[in-house]
């Protein structure tokens, strides 16, 4: 991994995760959208995905996570998983920082994960949306786990999700009905075949 700075100061980063001694490890992509709502691109994004041999990695949630992921675990053949990153609340997370014994209760949020997860990884991380961009959200994980990134369309989490891809420098493309301003420094694929070359670009 290498740290990039541009002219204008800011950093970013760049790994070379996978080089010319190291062993193959599978291939992971993320799809970021809507919790709530499914787009209507879910089951062809997540068949995509599939076909070409990805793992497939959410937040483990409904909405477009959970209809990508069914899209996905109903594809065959196919030798992926569907990874399911959930958020989750520690209380008193204090207690296991100081290494004071004390009971501990574990909390995630209802629906999480969705029944089409295969690989659930639980985090101690509780915070999305507006925070999604906090230390306390998983959604580094999701960005900083993946090869690649498919947005479709979402929310606020959604944003936070695209502003990190952008920050870590992790490929990443948009699809479906975004309006203009969600995604002013992201491509947009136009088309299925689009997305494809995308995808398979990120894998070589």
């Amino acid at each position: 991994m290498r740290h990039l700075t541009d002219a204008g100061g800011k950093i970013s980063l760049m790994w070379e995760r996978i080089n010319a001694t190291a062993r193959p490890r599978r291939r992971i992509v993320a799809v970021i959208g809507s919790g709530h709502a499914a787009d209507p691109c879910c089951p062809e994004v997540g068949r995509l995905i599939a076909s070409l041999g990805f793992d497939l990695l959410t937040g483990g949630g409904g909405g477009v996570m959970e209809a990508v992921s069914r899209a996905f675990h109903e594809t065959a053949p196919r030798s992926g998983l569907v990874i399911g990153v959930v958020p989750g609340r520690l209380a008193p997370i204090e207690s296991l920082e100081a290494r004071h014994p004390s009971q501990i209760k574990y909390e995630i949020p209802a629906g999480y994960p969705n029944e089409w997860v295969e690989l659930v990884i639980y985090t101690h991380l509780p915070d999305s949306g507006l925070q999604g961009t906090l230390r306390s959200s998983r959604n580094h994980i999701n960005v900083l786990s993946s090869d690649a990134i498919v947005a479709l369309p979402g929310e606020e989490g959604t944003a936070s999700e695209i502003w990190l891809a952008l920050q870590y420098g992790v490929p990443i493309i948009a699809y479906g009905n975004h309006r203009p301003e969600a995604i002013q420094e992201v491509r947009l694929a136009k088309s299925l075949v689009e997305l494809t070359e995308f995808l398979q670009s990120t894998s070589r």
